[in-house]
This record gives structure tokens, C-alpha cells and sequence, in this order.
């Protein structure tokens, strides 16, 4: 039996002493080679005037693997933290790592914002992997698992189960899970097998049936005595095997009734040893990406997304205990030969692995109770109610900011379904980049297909891991009618645009909505956007041209309110920053304020350290990622970082400049990073309206309040987690936006010194006429 899973104290408290005693020793051979280079590693890093972007993100994931670690969370949310930074994981070994052996592979140079090159920043980076690894395993088992017994639910093993349930464990063994494995041997007449990503596989050693007949003790290769095999597996089988009892659900993972019976696959065989691992694959393909025009584009897509199954391993976490029962040492040595990795791409544990696995028990109906009750979405700011009988009636009144998920995403559904059946609507254009599985943004245009109107639609086929479902719903779209291009060239298209053109009367009327986030109405209750929906004319004008620009060959002259990527958008932020950076220098108020989700372009990061010098306050709020190294003597000390993680994943992104006193504001889809400005197709728009100015103020000024959600980025690379000062009160941003009022919009400044615009007094006045007469009305 591997877990000793049992709500029996003892048994508890001794499998948790095992592994605590097991993370203090120095028994991990790619920690301890780490260390004897570590100090100069340090140095290195310490002195770079930048942070790593791949170190960075591992910062990132340590902030949700802390919210796990909330006592102030249920048993369930802290096990979803538990799941998501597991997942995080992976991709972080797929994408950012995938991407290291793209240099290390192919023998191409590469120098981190760290200062250290290919090398030796990969024994940085696999060292603070390794010990994120220890960090999770720490977290379940030291402050999870002790929690389980009381919360309703037990994890255990095939021989903690009742005969009754043996059986029943046995019989689900025969009838489903039996059928489904396949041993697959590797000797000298079979070749190695493709051994997928992300499942879990069994290696069983076995003794060579030839050498045991033979009786031949002089034979001494451990090849010709043992033979390899491996049993993956399917993903498409739960995780766990599920018992209920009188005041628990008991949860037997897979891999423990497979163990049990795995003799059933090997029979007259002697197993010498079974060992359960899971393998990471290289999945970043961007690097290589094939120019040639004349090869078929969804082909080559699809190309791609069947190498990213076969890529090279980049990490082996293998299930340990201190046993007679270790991994087979000849096997793992095999296993380093065949796939070219060395100790610090093995990852050794104690307990379950992935931990996204705790999908399935936080799905369980038992614990449905157990997950808080998400607050229901609230009516916009400067919107009576969330659904409209005529959205288009509703727009043309004024600009309206939506901010998800405490506003509803429905008025941008509306306004699709509402175009498709229309017959005055004439043309729809949409940018898409992910959709919900079930989405009614593909039934809206396919129904306007259906009804005669002209829909185009440019389709990001290559979005990361979303790429087979983007394929499939744009081949319908297409079937159906609707004019689909598959991205553009060698750019990502990354921006969130919808156009719909509508006769009324004897005129032309555009409706435009532009967003931060995805056309995804299952993520907009998840993640944190704004989107702006207008029938301003210079907005809708300028999306015209876009839209001609990337559907055509069209290069208009300028844009009056959007900022275009790869067009200009890095020399436009520049310019900005460097104007702030001049108002510093002559005297006048400066302030620039970044929400975004990663920020790493050096020539931007380079650009806002000479304004901090200059004397301009910079407040930064930044999800992950943040290559900029804040409060360093005689660089940054102007500079504050903060990131948010909690609730909801923070997706927005606004850019705010002082502007002395008369603040430009932006909303968009970019990040501060060189894919965004060079190989993505991006868009920022400027928040013309007063009052949608002060509504995307206020969410920046919420997010540097906020005391529950945040940590403070200090210099040395790390993050402080901030907490409610003595005799203060909690702000938690994701409670907070449900209730904000246009009052408190109104009278949101960010530095100090800003002026009051003369519009924003007008409207403030009428606010407090209208709260008059309501009061006398009353």
C-alpha cells in the first residue's frame, strides 16, 4: 500500500512526520549539485538590474499555491488552488521550460533577464522548481490532509478497504479497467513506446523469462536479467474510485487498485519492481514555426499539435517512499539515457500525484456546499438593469463599461443575438481567440449566417491548447457561410474587437464593442475584465480601418482612440511614459499606473525605470509575470509592484497617465511583453467618455487598496503578502466591485495632485442634482 490516507490520528501523524523528515534531508541529488554553484548563481541574479520572466512566473504560482494555504478558505477551495497550481505547473513545463530546450536542444544561445545563459539558468530554474515541488507536497500534506477525516472524506488505499469493498474495487478492476491497459514492452525487439504527457504510467521491471528458464547465474548484465514495460493509464478514467460510508466519502486513487492487481497483465512473469510516474513534454512549438505559404495553414496547425504530444521530456515525477519499494534504479537510468535528462529533471514524491486530480472530489455533489456561493453579477454603472429589451437603443445613449465578472457578460450577447435575427443589421466582423465549449457567440454568427448577413470573423486557430476546438468551430462558421480568415501571417491574433453595421433610416449606424478578454462567456465569470461598448463614431471608424487592415491591404494613416500592435504600440507606451518622465523633470504632477498581467519588454521596463529616476511616482499592478525590479538605490526607488490573486483570475489590463492633471486612460488586450508588441496582432483603446474614465480609475485604485488579495513585490525578487494594518479594515477587491457606486467613481483620483477635469465636476454636479431631487421625490 502506498498512502497511509486513514483518518486514524496515528497513522496520520506518522505519514506526515515520514515525509516531513524526508523534505529536511539533503537526499535530493539535483538540489544538492545546485547548491555547490548556488552562491555564484545568487550573485548573478541578485545583480541583474532585471528579474527572470521563467523565475518570475514560479513567484506567481507560489502566490496561488499561498492561497491553499488560507485558513480563512474551505477545505475545498484551498484543494482548487492545490489543483490549479499543479496545472499551472505543467504548462510551466511544457511552455517556458519546452521553450529553454528549444535553445539547449538546437545548440542556440540564450542569455535570461537573469544574466545567466542557457546553462546554468537551467539548474537555476529546475532548483526553484524542485523546491516549489516540496512546497506543494508540504501544503497537502501538512495542512490539507489533516483536514480531510473532519471535512467528510477519507483518500485510501486498496488495503485499508473492506472485503465487501475490495470486492466491489475488484470487480470495477475487471469489468472497466482491465480492457483498457495494454502492457507495452521495450527490449531488443520492440521499440520504446510513445509514453503520453500528463497521465500516469506504471514502469514494471519483470524478470526476463528466458534468463529464468535458463538457470544461468553467470549472466550478470542487468539488461539480459530484467526486462521494461510500461502501462499507461487512459485519462479518460476517473482518478479516483469512490465509497460511501456512514459519515464519509471514501476516495481510492486509481493507481492504487491498478497496483494491486497488476499481476493480472503479467501472468507466469516474475515483477521484480513497479514504479508509477508521469512525464512533462516540450509543448511550446513557436519557435520553428514553418514560413512556407504553399503548406495547407490547418494542416500545419495540426502538425504542430501532434508533435507537442511526441516533444521532449522536460520533467519525470516518479511516486518515492522510504521503503524497500524505490523506483527501480535501473529503470530510471534507462529512462535518463532514452530521453537525454539528468537528475534535476526528476521529481521525486510522497504523495499523490497531480494534484490536479482533486478536480473530481471538489466536483463530488457532497461538496457542492463546500464552495462559496458566487455572488450574483450586478447591473453596470449607468445601467438600470442587465437585460434590455433593445441593446442597440441602450448603446447609442452613452458609453458603458462593462467590468466582469461583477457585471454581466450578457449585454455583448445580447447585442450578437439580437444582430443575427435583426434585418436591419448588415454585417457583423468579430475577432475570436477562445470560446466556451457551448458557446453562443458561435450560435449568434452562425444564425446571422443563416439570415443572410455578411460575417467575418478572423479566427486565432493557433491559441495555445484551445487550437483543435478552434479549428472545429471555425470550420463551421465557414461551412455556414460566414467569411473566416485563420489568423494573420506569422502574428497571433490576440485583440477583442466586434463590429456590427446597421442601417436605421437613411443612415449607416456602427455599433462597436472592444475588450480586454476573450469572447468566452464561461471565463468572463472567472476572470476579470472591462469591455467597452460605444457607437462613438471615431471609435467605430477606427475599427472599420482595422479591420480592413487585417481582413485586406488596407494601411490607414492614423487612429484617433486605438493603439495597434505590431503596428506602433511600444513606440505609442514610450512616448507616454516618456511624457510623464518630461512633466517630472519641468516641475508639473506626473503618475503612471499599469494593470496588466505580465510585464517584460526591456525597452519599456528601461523607459519606466528613467521616469522613476526622474522623479515620476509609478504604480504597478501586475498578475504574474514582472521583469521589472522595483526599489533599487538609484533605479526604481519610485516604483511600486503589487499583484492580486485570489477570487477570480485578474485579466484587465488599463494603462493610466497622469498627464498633469488631465489623465489619458487605455483598456485593451496587450500586455507589456515582446510577443504582444512584435508578434501579436494587439489593440488598445482609449477611454474617451469622462465618466468611463473614472469607472476604469476607480478599478485601479481598488486594486492598490486592496489588503486581502495583494502582495508587494520587494527588491530582491520576492513577494510579501500584504495584510489589514492594525485597527484597519479588510478591502477585498473581489467582494468590493459589487458594490461600487457612480458616486464613489466620480471622486476617484489616483495621485494627489491630479486636477479635477471640468467634465467630471459637470458630472459629478449632475449626479448629486439627480440624488437631490430623488430625495425630494421621496
Amino acid at each position: 500500500m502506498r498512502y497511509s490516507f486513514k483518518p486514524n490520528r496515528a497513522l496520520l501523524s506518522n505519514f506526515v512526520s515520514r515525509f516531513t523528515n524526508r523534505r529536511a534531508s539533503t537526499s535530493n541529488p539535483a538540489l544538492d549539485k545546485m547548491a555547490k554553484v548556488s552562491e555564484k548563481v545568487s550573485s548573478v541574479i541578485d545583480q541583474s538590474d532585471y528579474l527572470s520572466r521563467d523565475l518570475s512566473w514560479l513567484k506567481f504560482n507560489e502566490r496561488v499555491l499561498d492561497q491553499a494555504r488560507s485558513i480563512n478558505r474551505t477545505l475545498m477551495e484551498r484543494l482548487k488552488f492545490l489543483a490549479i497550481s499543479a496545472s499551472n505547473l505543467d504548462e510551466f513545463f511544457m511552455i517556458r521550460v519546452g521553450s529553454l530546450y528549444n535553445y539547449l536542444d538546437y545548440h542556440k544561445q540564450r542569455i535570461d533577464y537573469s544574466g545567466l545563459r542557457e546553462v546554468p539558468f537551467r539548474k537555476a530554474l529546475y532548483t526553484a522548481a524542485h523546491q516549489f515541488s516540496e512546497d506543494q507536497q508540504a501544503v497537502f500534506v501538512e495542512e490539507l490532509l489533516p483536514l480531510f477525516a473532519e471535512n467528510g472524506l477519507q483518500l485510501t488505499g486498496y488495503d485499508e478497504l473492506t472485503k465487501e469493498e475490495q470486492a466491489e474495487a475488484t470487480n470495477y478492476f475487471d469489468r472497466t479497467i482491465y480492457p483498457t491497459l495494454t502492457p507495452m514492452l521495450y527490449d531488443y525487439t520492440h521499440t520504446f513506446p510513445v509514453l503520453l504527457a500528463k497521465v500516469l504510467i506504471f514502469g514494471v521491471v519483470t524478470q526476463n523469462p528466458e534468463i529464468a528458464n535458463s538457470h544461468n547465474s553467470r549472466i550478470e548484465d542487468e539488461e539480459d536479467r530484467q526486462r521494461l514495460s510500461f502501462v499507461q493509464i487512459p485519462a479518460n478514467l476517473p482518478r479516483f474510485f469512490t465509497f460511501e460510508r456512514d459519515n464519509l466519502i471514501a476516495f481510492v486513487p486509481i493507481e492504487e487498485i491498478i497496483r494491486h492487481h497488476i499481476k493480472k497483465l503479467y501472468r507466469n512473469v516474475e515483477i521484480m519492481s513497479v514504479s508509477l510516474f508521469r512525464i512533462t513534454r516540450n509543448g511550446d512549438f513557436t519557435l520553428d514555426e514553418d514560413e512556407d505559404d504553399e503548406v495547407d495553414f490547418i494542416d500545419e496547425v495540426r502538425q504542430k499539435i501532434k508533435n507537442r504530444r511526441l516533444g521532449r521530456v522536460t520533467r519525470v515525477e516518479i511516486e518515492t517512499e522510504d521503503n524497500s519499494e524505490e523506483p527501480s534504479p535501473w529503470m530510471i537510468n534507462l529512462l535518463k539515457k532514452r530521453w537525454e535528462i539528468d537528475d534535476l529533471n526528476i521529481f521525486e514524491s510522497q504523495t499523490l500525484l497531480d494534484f490536479s486530480a482533486f478536480w473530481q472530489i471538489i466536483g463530488h455533489p457532497e461538496f457542492k456546499d463546500d464552495m462559496p456561493i458566487t455572488h450574483a453579477p450586478v447591473a453596470p454603472i449607468g445601467l438600470g438593469r442587465d437585460k434590455n429589451d433593445d441593446i442597440f437603443e441602450l448603446i447609442k445613449q452613452r458609453d458603458l463599461l462593462l467590468h466582469h465578472p461583477y457585471n454581466n457578460f450578457e449585454p455583448v450577447l445580447q447585442l450578437l443575438e439580437q444582430a443575427a435575427e435583426d434585418p436591419n443589421v448588415l454585417a457583423i466582423k468579430i475577432t475570436l481567440y477562445r470560446l466556451a465549449k457551448r458557446s453562443r457567440i458561435t450560435e449568434a454568427l452562425l444564425k446571422a449566417a443563416e439570415n443572410g448577413k455578411h460575417v467575418s470573423v478572423l479566427f486565432e486557430v493557433k491559441a495555445r491548447f484551445d487550437e483543435e476546438n478552434n479549428i472545429r468551430e471555425a470550420q463551421r462558421l465557414q461551412k455556414a457561410g460566414c467569411f473566416v480568415i485563420y489568423g494573420i501571417s506569422r502574428f497571433k491574433t490576440h485583440t477583442k474587437l466586434l463590429l456590427v453595421v446597421r442601417t436605421e433610416g437613411n443612415r449607416v449606424v456602427r455599433y462597436a464593442h472592444m475588450a480586454t478578454g476573450n469572447y468566452n462567456e464561461d471565463t468572463s465569470k472567472l476572470y476579470t475584465d472591462v469591455g467597452l461598448l460605444t457607437t462613438n463614431e471615431t471609435y467605430t471608424h477606427d475599427i472599420s480601418e482595422f479591420f480592413n487592415v487585417i481582413t485586406g491591404h488596407s494601411v490607414p494613416n492614423e487612429y484617433q482612440y486605438l493603439i495597434t500592435a505590431p503596428r506602433d504600440m511600444r513606440e505609442q507606451l514610450l512616448r507616454l511614459i516618456r511624457c510623464e518622465a518630461d512633466n517630472a523633470r519641468r516641475g508639473l504632477p506626473s503618475g503612471i499606473c499599469f494593470k496588466v498581467n505580465s510585464l517584460e519588454d526591456k525597452q519599456v521596463i528601461d523607459e519606466l525605470y528613467k521616469a522613476s529616476q526622474a522623479g515620476v511616482p509609478i504604480r504597478l499592478i501586475v498578475r504574474s509575470i514582472c521583469c521589472l525590479r522595483p526599489h533599487r538605490a538609484g533605479l526604481s526607488e519610485n516604483i511600486t509592484v503589487r499583484s492580486i490573486v485570489g477570487d477570480f483570475l485578474e485579466h484587465t489590463r488599463i494603462y493610466y497617465f497622469h498627464n498633469n492633471g488631465d489623465p489619458k486612460v487605455y483598456g485593451g488586450s496587450a500586455d507589456v511583453m515582446v510577443r504582444s508588441f512584435d508578434r501579436r496582432i494587439e489593440s488598445l483603446f482609449y477611454f474617451a467618455d469622462a465618466r468611463v474614465k473614472q469607472l476604469a480609475t476607480l478599478i485601479l485604485s481598488y486594486n492598490l487598496r486592496d489588503n486581502v488579495n495583494a502582495y508587494e513585490l520587494e527588491e530582491d525578487g520576492n513577494f510579501k503578502k500584504c495584510d489589514v494594518p492594525e485597527g484597519g479594515h479588510p478591502f477585498n477587491i473581489h467582494k468590493q466591485f459589487f458594490e461600487v457606486t457612480e458616486k464613489e467613481a466620480l471622486a476617484t483620483r489616483l495621485f494627489d495632485t491630479e486636477i479635477k477635469p471640468a467634465e467630471v465636476a459637470k458630472l459629478e454636479e449632475e449626479y448629486q442634482e439627480g440624488a437631490e431631487r430623488a430625495i425630494a421625490d421621496i
